[in-house]
């Protein structure tokens, strides 16, 4: 695992946590962009994750681009699945500043931040809605039937 990219204080800090949330929501409004990461300009799903944990230093800087807005669809690769593995440990519960992912076509490739785990909620850049949004999972029909197969995952430790 790369949890060394994090030190062990910041994992199991409820203050880091809320950090994440807060940094998420500053997102919210933001239009959906495909392969963009500027706040108020253009976002997608991936680069929102990236942005928010880098930017608060919670892992190392890096750079999944490019990467096609279909990907998805064409291809078996857990390749978004295989970022969030190798920084963060999967985890059976969400808590707020945790990730959700989420299957659409043929692999894991949406993704948000969990703002609320009962009911779940997420900070997402959703592509349907064309915008970053917060809302429960289980009131937006298209996530709602994707939500049994839904993974989570932690920069945390599951006690923190």
């Amino acid at each position: 695992m790369a949890h060394d990219l994090v030190c062990p204080k910041v994992r199991s800090s409820t203050g880091a946590r809320a950090a994440v949330v807060a940094a998420a929501r500053e997102w919210i409004g933001t239009p959906y962009h495909n392969c963009a990461d500027v706040k108020g300009v253009g976002v997608d799903c991936g680069m929102l994750l990236v942005r928010v944990f880098v930017d608060l230093g919670l892992v190392e800087p890096f750079d999944p681009r490019p990467y096609a807005p279909d990907w998805h669809l064409h291809r078996s690769e857990e390749r978004y699945l295989g970022h969030l593995l190798a920084r963060a440990t999967r985890v059976a519960q969400p808590a707020p500043g945790d990730v959700a992912l989420f299957r659409y076509g043929r692999c894991y490739s949406h993704g948000g931040i969990v703002t609320g785990a009962e009911p779940l909620a997420i900070v997402h850049a959703f592509h349907p809605a064309q915008i970053v949004l917060e809302e429960e999972v289980g009131r937006n029909a298209e996530l709602a039937e994707r939500l049994a197969d839904a993974r989570y995952f932690s920069l945390w430790s599951p006690a923190s």
